[in-house]
């Protein structure tokens, strides 16, 4: 009985470990070696035949104009001017915006314009224009009276 075990335990591991023979054959073969070591890129000289690819206009990342002001404040400048963080006049405050137009709008323009005190030059909306933030200014305070 105890060599019928021995083989049956035998015959199975000599089973799987065809198998596993089989599989790793197959990841083994030079076609599958091949794929998994040929470069990710070609390099092109003089005198090689160049495949054609499709040329494309490129995608421009620019907005196709100016974007609305409502539309940057929801965007960039909600976040610091809904809820005061570290001392941004919030929308609505009108006794807020009232001290800092104090020394005119311009000043308020470029305060926003070149950052102060906690704010980065222009908020978090690195790619607005002077205009563009000059226009979400206005935006918040009309919405601050």
């Amino acid at each position: 009985m105890k060599t019928l075990k021995t083989l049956f335990v035998f015959a199975t591991s000599f089973t799987l470990a065809a198998f596993a023979g089989v599989a790793a054959a197959k990841h083994l073969s030079d076609k599958s070696v091949n794929d998994r070591l040929k470069p990710v890129h070609s390099v092109y000289v003089e005198g090689d035949d160049v495949p054609q690819v499709a040329n494309a206009a490129p995608v421009s990342n620019e907005p196709a104009g100016p974007r609305a002001a409502g539309d940057i404040y929801n965007t960039y400048c909600m976040a610091c001017h809904a809820t005061g963080v570290a001392g941004a006049p919030k929308v609505g405050d009108a006794a807020a915006w009232t001290a800092r137009t104090a020394n005119g709008i311009d000043a308020v323009y470029s305060n926003a314009i070149n950052g102060i005190n906690a704010m980065p030059p222009k908020g978090t909306c690195a790619d607005c224009s002077d205009d563009e933030i000059k226009a979400v200014v206005d935006h918040m305070l009309e919405n601050s009276k």
